[in-house]
């Protein structure tokens, strides 16, 4: 899969939560780290992206929180024992931001707007929307995405979602392991094209 970004120096890579990483609920919300279920091969994906990425950045969308489901004490419980499975798979994820607001209600913080991805911006100095990968499951990641110029991933096995979304993807993928997994074997032919070129 050609891409822009190649071996990601400098490039940041933006992830939704449900639906990308952890199984999204079938109702509800991932109230407590028992209901926090990785979909398979998605640590795996985060210790590859990791290695090629700058900086790893979560964005999610929590309205449970502003529907009184839950609090954010139990939100950042859930967060703790993602990033210990993270770091124990050998990945990193350098910030998490979170949207409590409700939707209809929240234009700025909530997906599709940008308020999480200018959070970001201020904290970690180096980020440029342009030199920056989305990657998510729902249209309003893409449209978020989109418009900051980002790089767009759809992460869904879904290919008739793909077509309504043309305008706002650039590449689709059944799952973030296959979209590791891509990158890693671009990386192994470049890898591999050095080697014959220095044997040449």
């Amino acid at each position: 899969m050609p891409t822009p970004f190649r071996n990601g120096l400098g490039w940041t890579l933006f992830l939704d939560r449900d639906g990308v990483l952890n199984q999204r609920p079938a109702e509800g919300y991932v109230c407590s780290p028992e209901a926090f279920r990785w979909i398979p091969g998605s640590l795996e994906a985060l210790r590859v992206l990791s290695a090629v990425f700058s900086r790893v950045v979560v964005v999610t969308n929590q309205q449970g929180i502003g529907k009184g489901i839950m609090d954010a004490s139990a939100l950042e419980a859930v967060h703790r024992k993602m990033l210990m499975d993270v770091r124990k798979a050998g990945g990193r994820i350098d910030r998490i931001y979170h949207a409590p607001g409700l939707k209809g209600r929240e234009f700025y913080m909530r997906k599709p707007g940008v308020g999480m991805a200018l959070a970001a911006r201020r904290d970690l100095p180096g980020i440029r929307f342009r030199q920056a990968v989305m990657v998510g499951d729902m249209p309003t990641d893409m449209v978020f995405g989109r418009r900051l110029n980002m790089f767009n991933i759809l992460i869904s096995d879904d290919p008739a979602l793909a077509r309504d979304l043309h305008t706002l993807i650039d590449f689709r993928f059944d799952k973030l392991a296959a979209f590791a997994a891509s990158l890693r074997q671009e990386a192994d032919k470049r890898r591999a094209g050095q080697a014959s070129g220095q044997d040449a």
